[in-house]
């Protein structure tokens, strides 16, 4: 044991449920975990939402959030049972030898103060360092994180910083202290898949460089391959697989590792346009406030039973083109023409019959449905707005649309706590199908959900493509989306679109430095991969 930093030994974590009008309850949330860490190795901890990872990596803090305990096991760091010190052995613990990257930095830092205040702070708190040793400390973190002007960034605020500038200053705060072990929790989630390779490849030469443990938690596999030694995969609170990286990404011998590997294998071959379109945008120009513009003469056009993928990083201009196109934002100039009529520019001013064949689906199904209301509440009210249904005819048709996205009618009288997050969003999409529209527009819909959960949306999608023969304009960040489901792809860049056409001609070379920079920047299953990735940046940008 004295080899190894970190030793969960059957490590078991609870919490008490309080369900409206039943009796307060006890679920297991970790059951049985155990492994060891030692110093300068990372253990990637991968499952869908619910599986345990956040909960194993904070306990390796001796801390449970949100009403979670930890029930019964152990956990050694540095030879000492932590959770037998009390709190205040738990409080020198947390933040010296212990530190946790949090998945949204945003989020963590304290918008009031500056950063070099907030990344010193714990080595101040715990005397590793005094002031002055502390702020040298972290300027030099701040360059090896590959972070501009690091002498003078600390003095920034942290909205005076990008997403991926500020998870790299979160990742220099639980630096500076020197601890022996960090929690990286979902770190680059959050992040554009151009920003995300940065980000990886400075927490992977901090593990490096420092010699630190890592916990290293996310749901995506091709990114755990590129940090991890050993990868644990996660279900339901138990330890489904264990082993070294390259053995749990090439030769994975349970089943659920398996349908992790192959997630995203589909194949969808592309299918030539008809000769007119259900949708088309021309020399589209809009703005914020009248005076910011977000869009620049986009031109763009769907055809009937086919998808357009719009793809591009934060700020790209991608979910404001939607906005446009149903109405929300009337542009400055340009037009948007549907199913061969001009459409108004507000929403307002449209018919009925405009609202009813162009419908959208949002990417947090969670805040996009009313969570007093039943799911046949939810899918029923289009049927009566747009055909004027009632009693059994509308719950004939909600018992229908709820076998065409496989869940059958047996949810009708659930709620939306009552789901998971993709029975959530197919009842999201069971509502646009409801109006029976001709285009529906997808914004960003699998990106916040587990990969096996965004794989059955994107075959969901595709199946009722077949059959209702709906266009879809799909809006994504995420190029392995695209290539599963689009005909054709329009790739966007600070409010133009840079490169357009069917998705064979997208994705075949020549590629314009833009969507060259995309395409290299998406992880792939391979051990390697973002050494290979990030030393052709370095060429590309030598001239070579």
């Amino acid at each position: 044991m004295a080899d190894n930093l970190l030793d969960v030994r059957n490590l078991k974590m609870g919490a008490t449920v309080y369900p409206p009008g039943e009796p307060p309850r006890d679920i297991t949330i970790v059951d049985g975990v155990s492994f060891t860490l030692e110093k300068g190795r990372v253990l990637g901890l991968i499952g869908e939402s619910g599986a345990g990872k956040s909960t194993i990596g904070l306990a390796a803090m001796g801390y449970g959030r949100g009403g979670v305990e930890i029930t019964g096991g152990e956990v050694f760091v540095n030879g000492r049972d932590i959770l037998k010190g009390g709190i205040g052995a738990l409080r020198k613990l947390r933040g010296k030898e212990v530190c946790y990257v949090a998945q949204s930095a945003a989020a963590a830092f304290n918008p009031a103060h500056r950063l070099m205040d907030q990344v010193v702070e714990a080595a101040l708190l715990h005397g590793t360092a005094n002031r002055k040793q502390a702020e040298e400390r972290a300027v030099a973190l701040f360059a090896k994180l590959g972070l501009p002007d690091p002498e003078k960034i600390g003095r920034r605020y942290p909205h005076q910083v990008s997403g991926g500038q500020l998870q790299r200053v979160m990742t220099a705060m639980a630096l500076c202290s020197e601890p022996d072990l960090i929690v990286f929790d979902e770190p680059t989630t959050a992040l554009d898949v151009t920003t995300q390779i940065d980000v990886l490849a400075a927490i992977k030469d901090a593990i490096r460089d420092f010699g630190v443990a890592a916990l290293y938690i996310t749901h995506d596999l091709a990114v755990v391959a590129q940090v991890s030694d050993e990868i644990m995969v996660l279900r339901n609170g138990r330890q489904v697989e264990h082993g070294t990286t390259e053995q749990v990404i090439h030769r994975p011998r349970e089943d659920y590792t398996k349908a992790l590997v192959s997630v995203r294998s589909i194949v969808h071959e592309e299918k030539k346009p008809t000769p007119e379109p259900v949708l088309k945008v021309e020399n589209i120009t809009a703005a914020y406030s009248g005076t910011v513009r977000v869009l620049k003469n986009v031109s763009v056009e769907v055809h009937p039973g086919q998808t357009l993928a719009v793809v591009g990083e934060s700020g790209s201009g991608k979910s404001t083109l939607a906005r446009v196109i149903t109405g929300l934002l009337p542009p400055i100039e340009g037009s948007v023409t549907f199913a061969g009529r001009e459409l108004s520019r507000a929403l307002a001013q449209r018919s009925k019959d405009d609202l009813r064949e162009l419908q959208m689906i949002y990417q947090m199904a969670d805040v996009a449905m009313n969570p007093r209301q039943t799911v046949g509440t939810i899918i029923g009210r289009p049927l009566e707005f747009y055909f004027g249904m009632r009693g059994k005819e509308k719950q004939r048709r909600i018992a229908e649309l709820l076998e065409e996205i496989e869940m059958g009618d047996g949810f009708i009288d659930r709620y939306p706590a009552e789901l998971s997050g993709g029975q959530k969003q197919r009842v999201c999409i069971a509502r646009a199908l409801a109006a029976k529209p001709s285009l529906i527009i997808c914004d960003e819909v699998t990106s916040a959900l587990d990969p096996l959960v965004a794989d059955g949306i994107l075959k969901l999608l595709l199946n009722l493509q077949r059959i209702e023969n709906v266009a879809y304009l799909f809006i994504t960040h995420d190029l392995a989306t695209v290539k599963a489901i689009a005909d054709s792809i329009a790739v966007m860049y600070r409010g133009e679109v840079v490169r357009y056409g069917s998705k064979s001609e997208v994705l075949k070379p020549p590629f314009d430095d833009y969507t060259d920079l995309l395409l290299s920047s998406v992880p792939e299953m391979e051990l390697g991969w973002l050494e290979k990735a990030i030393a052709g940046r370095r060429m590309e940008s030598a001239g070579y």
